[in-house]
């Protein structure tokens, strides 16, 4: 058991996830009260169309230590993730997707070496060579593609900002909450550099990837592909020429 002297929060956007959101809000808890004594789930629905709102109420009558934070209208990852951070209640944040294609067993080690190493951030990462990757090629052409664009527009010294398993301490991650604008999968660098232009530390871990998709709906495509394109220039030009993070 770790001694985390805090909760753990575990922020979980979801949208049209009926038919996973429940047993993946179960299984969390199941799995990471065995290391974190004092823990919450923030279920977001982010105006999910289909029985999202109902499974995750489901789950609340179930556990007290569930709560939810719901949208009527579908806002994007980004506002989901925000959106939840603002309810937080732990010492500690931790980002989950909802389908665990990243088994969040994983955070027992990313909590070991924020405390041993006394860092802010701990994020997944694909590219390091204890990461076990299992899904399809064309999702690891595009997240090193993705890797290389932000090497050279940012400079920050992380491999991969994409992956959904990240663990933050409370205080680097509520002051700039506010002040992530993209809504869309691009969320993860904002936040980031964000985070990282406060003076805060990351550190990266490998992760293990286990493709499963269950709910029949489509995670990525070109459009959101072409966004997060888009909504990186405008980071860029948010960093360098506003100074909006700083």
């Amino acid at each position: 058991m770790l001694n985390l002297n805090g909760m753990l929060s575990i922020v979980m956007p979801a949208y049209n996830e009926e038919k996973l959101i429940y047993h993946s809000i179960m299984e969390t808890l199941r799995i990471v009260e065995k290391f974190v004594p004092e823990l919450e789930i923030i279920a977001v629905n982010d105006g999910s169309k289909d029985n999202t709102k109902a499974e995750i109420e489901r789950a609340i009558k179930q556990d007290s230590r569930v709560r939810m934070v719901s949208s009527e209208k579908n806002r994007g990852k980004g506002n989901a993730i925000i959106s939840g951070v603002s309810q937080v209640e732990g010492k500690y944040v931790a980002f989950v997707d909802a389908d665990l294609e990243l088994n969040p067993s994983q955070l027992e080690g990313y909590l070991k070496k924020m405390l041993d190493d006394n860092k802010d951030v701990v994020i997944g990462c694909k590219f390091l060579k204890d990461s076990k990757l299992d899904y399809p090629f064309k999702r690891k052409v595009i997240s090193m593609g993705y890797y290389i664009m932000l090497l050279v527009l940012f400079h920050l010294n992380v491999k991969d900002t994409q992956t959904g398993l990240k663990v933050f301490r409370v205080e680097a991650i509520k002051p700039v909450a506010h002040l992530i604008r993209t809504s869309g999968f691009a969320y993860d660098i904002e936040l980031l550099v964000a985070i990282h232009r406060r003076g805060f530390s990351i550190a990266q871990m490998p992760v293990e990837v286990v493709y499963v998709r269950d709910s029949g709906v489509k995670r990525i495509g070109m459009k959101d592909i072409w966004q997060a394109f888009c909504d990186t220039w405008a980071i860029f030009g948010r960093v360098y020429f506003k100074h909006y993070y700083d």
